[in-house]
């Protein structure tokens, strides 16, 4: 799949990364969390969850977060058993992990035979340093992604430690599947720092290693002779540049991609000639991205050399790949905006965005391109996940899930021969409680005139919703879509009566390239604009109001929200933040920090720039907190957090709460009443994106419903008891 994501450097402060591909293990995307809550981590010791650091204020939310806890623990144990793509079809096996292992299973039995014990990982734990003498903190293993080589001879698989951006490769020969005694799986190489991974052949595979934040080096590992050999393929020299390993669908064709916010080089190698040179697609120039997918000996090329330098198909001959070869294949309509692509037998199946806002699959028969097609999605569709195929499956069929934040996932598979779409349910429609809900796409006017699309999840007639608390989503950075992929939490929350509300302002990737594009540098001002605009129409259309309202946002998306609680605090009663980047100036100012340099491109360049500085100053959160009556404020932060360190939030934090004290010293009968609390949870580790223990996970989450209740003057919903016989 060619996911446009894989366009974005994924060291940014983001939501979350979803640069899944080929069978992976996403562990940072919620579902892993549902399905095998414990099974997939290892820990070398009792994890300790008492290290966390409650800052003062925490206690008075710590009877409701006991309460929540139960409440996620029942709701989480409810859609345990929820479709994914967890499992690996091999031509002999079937991949799985269970407890502490990876295991396989020989598809002519069922006898599952163990291929891996996540304890091995841990035995170089003290070469790795994971093991800190003076806090006694130990960590847990979380598989991450898994890579079986053409022949099933060898399996290759990641892992990463809880709290921690390491990452560590393991390489395990699963011996000769024909011969009559194998021998049992075992270790054969172990390295450190691996990121994304590629067999080429049975021997062969490509790597590319994670060094602060920033992937720059492709590696090649040889296991054709009796000592594992390795050997530099590419260096990238450009420090605002991250580089990736991919596999095309037909496994014939891997590429070495190069990404920066604005431009892409990528790099082909044939997967018959492993150790070749790479050969150039099209060299870098600002302002065009693509990526590229292999079809017959063509290359089938997504690039934003369309209308408004928009995503676009077309195709080039492998062996003349350079843009002077493009050939236009198909164009989307006005207002429809290309999501992905993927290549299934002779068709290109992409998946879009209409005008309306809902997906749908656009169908290009590759050698009747004219005689392209559309399938129609069901209108609650809020995320896509697809699968690539497995090596012993032949078919040409696209296979996916589609989901809703409240709606669990639903297998669906298109054969883009016949457009046949089968969905594992009859009438096309998820199979619990979807009928309770309702997906409303609104529509909100910004500053200046641009419209601004709000996806508004609910219970009843959106006439219904006054009194309904509601909690706003809003990211608005990077070309990132909001995540919108199902999670329990949300799903709870419409059982209890909220209304959810997803804003898609300018800065993401909802409505294309060019909303984001202009949303960047100078016209950041705009993701702030189109929050208030979002607000106003919610409330103007009888959906709750500014007391029963809350908005929640990650990473960069706290910077929207902060701006937006800076100029019209009274618009909302209570903000949830996690590692929030509230520190924009001082960040952009500081070379030191690892995402600067690659940042200006979003946020603008303040040491070299006076204007970029003066625009920066004007909406950064930080720099424009003023004496005045705040929102409740609970801001997640992590200790050791490269993306978002920890000394901006704490600055936010006293700032705010200073804010707060002059205000209600000078102006003692203002109306800021009740007082506004503002509160800090400083977790261990440097997991930018959360816990991925779930324990832990469960604790944070909890605590945010604590807060939104608490901060709302909502009370604890009451659920009926079963009775006894």
């Amino acid at each position: 799949m060619a996911i446009i994501s894989l366009l974005l450097i994924s060291s940014a402060r983001l939501i979350s990364p979803s640069r899944v591909r080929h069978w992976e293990f996403a562990i940072y995307r919620r579902m892993t969390r549902i399905v095998v809550p414990s099974q997939r981590c290892f820990t070398s010791d009792t994890f300790n969850s008492s290290v966390n650091q409650l800052s003062p204020g925490l206690e008075r939310y710590k009877d409701f977060q006991k309460y929540f806890n139960r409440r996620l623990n029942a709701i989480y144990h409810r859609f345990s058993d929820l479709p994914d793509h967890s499992v690996i079809y091999g031509r002999h096996h079937v991949y799985f992990v269970e407890g502490e292992g990876i295991y396989r299973m020989d598809i002519r039995t069922s006898e599952p035979e163990q291929v891996l014990n996540l304890g091995q990982v841990s035995e170089q734990e003290q070469k790795m340093r994971l093991y800190n003498e003076e806090s006694k903190e130990r960590y847990q293993w979380i598989i991450q992604r898994i890579r079986v080589s053409p022949q099933e001879k060898n399996l290759a698989a990641t892992f990463k430690a809880d709290q921690r951006e390491e990452l560590r490769c393991v390489v395990v020969a699963l011996g000769e599947s024909n011969s009559p005694a194998p021998d049992p799986p075992h270790v054969v190489f172990t390295t450190d720092k691996v990121f994304t991974f590629e067999w080429a052949s049975d021997e062969v595979l490509f790597y590319t290693t994670l060094v602060g934040l920033r992937c720059s080096k492709v590696f090649r590992l040889d296991l054709t002779s009796n000592r594992s050999r390795i050997t530099s393929v590419y260096e990238e020299t450009h420090p605002d540049v991250f580089v990736e390993v991919a596999l095309s669908r037909d496994r014939e064709i891997l590429s070495i991609n190069c990404n920066s916010r604005t431009s892409s080089e990528v790099r082909l190698i044939d997967t018959a000639t492993p150790h070749l040179e790479p050969v150039l697609v099209q060299p870098r120039q600002q302002d065009l991205l693509y990526h590229v997918e292999h079809w017959r000996r063509q290359l089938i090329i997504l690039a934003n050399t369309g209308h408004g330098q928009e995503y676009q198909v077309v195709q080039a001959p492998l062996s003349e790949p350079s843009m002077a070869s493009w050939v236009p294949l198909f164009a989307p309509g006005s207002g429809t905006v290309l999501k992905d692509m993927d290549v299934v037998g002779d068709h290109c199946v992409l998946v879009a965005r209409t005008p309306a806002k809902e997906f749908i699959l656009i169908v290009v028969p590759l050698n009747h391109p004219k005689e392209g097609y559309t399938v129609q999605l069901p209108s609650w569709a809020c995320a896509i996940t697809t699968k690539n195929p497995s090596m012993a499956d032949q078919r040409a069929v696209f296979q996916f899930l589609i989901s809703s934040p409240v709606c669990p996932p639903v297998p669906y598979s298109l054969n883009p021969e016949d457009s046949l779409l089968l969905c594992a349910t009859k009438d096309r429609s998820p199979p619990q409680n979807q009928n309770n809900y309702t997906t409303t796409r609104l529509e909100a006017c910004s500053q200046d005139g641009t419209p601004v699309p709000v996806t508004l999840l609910h219970s009843g007639h959106v006439q219904g919703l006054k009194q309904a608390p509601l909690l706003v989503h809003v990211y608005g950075a990077y070309g990132r879509d909001l995540n919108m992929e199902f999670c329990p939490e949300k799903h709870l929350l419409l059982e209890q009566g909220w209304a959810l509300a997803y804003c898609h302002i300018r800065g993401g990737g909802e409505q294309g390239l060019s909303c984001h594009r202009k949303a960047r540098v100078e016209g950041k001002q705009r993701s702030v604009e189109d929050l208030e605009a979002c607000l106003h129409h919610l409330f103007s259309v009888g959906v709750s109001c500014p007391s029963l309202t809350a908005l929640t946002a990650c990473s960069a998306g706290a910077v929207a929200v902060g701006a937006l609680c800076n100029r019209h605090p009274y618009m909302m009663r209570a903000v949830t933040l996690q590692a929030p980047f509230l520190d924009v100036l001082g960040s952009m100012e500081d070379p030191s920090l690892p995402l600067t340099f690659e940042d200006i491109e979003e946020w603008g360049d303040p040491i070299r720039n006076l204007n970029h500085r003066l625009i920066i100053s004007s909406y950064c959160p930080l720099c424009n907190i003023t004496p005045q009556c705040y929102p409740s404020i609970l801001l997640t932060a992590y200790r050791d957090d490269a993306r978002v360190p920890l000394a901006g939030v704490l600055k936010y934090t006293e700032q705010v709460r200073s804010a707060i004290q002059t205000h209600c010293t000078v102006k003692p009968k203002s109306g800021c009443e009740p007082a506004p609390n503002i509160v800090l949870n400083i977790q261990p580790g440097a997991n930018h994106h959360g816990p991925e223990d779930f324990s832990l996970m469960l604790e944070e989450e909890a605590l945010k419903l604590a807060f939104l209740y608490t901060e709302l003057g909502l009370e604890l919903p009451r659920f009926p008891r079963k009775r006894k016989r």
